[in-house]
């Protein structure tokens, strides 16, 4: 599947790579956002794709939204109306397949908040990782400061939101905004999908509910979802 603004190839291992392929920016359009939906939804439908790559081309990840769509608006609320109307970062977050970010460059605003969504995140060492939004007069509203709160907790998010400070790849390391740096970001990131891939996807999908409900729930509740999930990942897999 080719777009003007996406890529997306699926591999025999059961791995898709979602390419972003805007470059050089790779900058968030409504035009991209429309072609991120239908990829992640063709990926969420797909019988046999068990695990997600998100990717980029050219130089940088992202440097965040088309700031110029918000000027094309008659106003600031139907600028923000228009971009929440084409949401591709809930499909995403939704995705019962696990999800794997290749991080590179710039990573900036609405495109750190979309590697924020996804289950791993890898950079390269040249990565520059921040929220900028609060210097342009805005609030990240793509999931940033939830995400990057659950991701690090709020004290520690508090700089990126609202002092919109960079990091690189080794601070982000640091701090727990992303988990590996990787020479060849792109290939790392590839192996560990491939890895989750050809693991039972039942097991993966219970294991990653799991880990979201450890950040919601209190510690007894979240066992009790934990033996949940696993007494279902069994039954699943005897079934197979």
């Amino acid at each position: 599947m080719t777009r003007d603004r996406i890529r997306m190839d699926i591999a025999n291992t059961g791995v898709a790579i979602v390419t972003l392929a805007h470059p050089p920016l790779n900058i968030y359009d409504i035009a991209m956002r429309d072609e991120l939906i239908e990829a992640f939804n063709a990926v969420r439908d797909h019988p046999d794709v068990r695990a997600l790559v998100l990717a980029a081309a050219g130089k940088h990840f992202s440097a965040g939204a088309d700031l110029k769509e918000f000027g094309s608006a008659a106003t600031v609320m139907t600028a923000r109306s228009i971009r929440w109307s084409r949401d591709p970062w809930t499909p995403l977050w939704e995705l019962p397949q696990p999800t794997v970010a290749a991080i590179h460059g710039y990573c900036l605003g609405a495109g750190l908040e979309m590697s924020l969504l996804c289950d791993i995140r890898c950079a390269s060492p040249d990565a520059v990782l921040g929220l900028p939004e609060t210097t342009l007069g805005m609030l990240p509203s793509a999931g940033g400061t939830q995400s990057l709160a659950r991701a690090i907790g709020a004290g520690a998010a508090r700089n990126a939101v609202m002092l919109a400070e960079n990091v690189d790849a080794t601070e982000a390391l640091r701090h727990g905004v992303v988990d590996v740096i990787a020479a060849d970001v792109d290939a790392h990131a590839l192996n560990l999908a491939t890895v989750i891939a050809a693991a039972d996807p039942a097991v993966q999908r219970a294991a990653r509910r799991a880990l979201r409900a450890a950040v919601d729930l209190p510690l007894s509740d979240g066992l009790r979802q934990e033996r949940l999930l696993a007494t279902r990942a069994r039954v699943s897999a005897d079934l197979e």
